[in-house]
């Protein structure tokens, strides 16, 4: 992930503490699963709290996530009002 072009986060699914046919059974086994819920499995390090000096996102910045092979989600960062 990064903010404003500053690589913050990089990790891959396999640094995962369970693996993901396994978080995918405990779940349906509690919930049943449709075809686009998204299963959200934390962060990796690298977040705002976790660094020293702390990291917040601030207003006019832009967060992009990116996973290989499928493409980008770009978000704006907005003040609140």
């Amino acid at each position: 992930m990064t903010i404003g072009g500053e690589l913050l986060q990089h990790s891959n699914t396999r640094e995962l503490i369970f693996r993901i046919p396994d978080l995918i059974t405990y779940i349906s086994s509690i919930t049943p699963l449709q075809p686009g819920d998204i299963i959200s499995t934390g962060t990796p390090s690298g977040v705002g709290l976790g660094r020293t000096p702390h990291r917040w996102l601030r207003p006019g910045e832009t967060i992009v996530t990116e996973i290989e092979g499928i493409g980008q989600l770009i978000n704006p960062v907005i003040a609140e009002a």
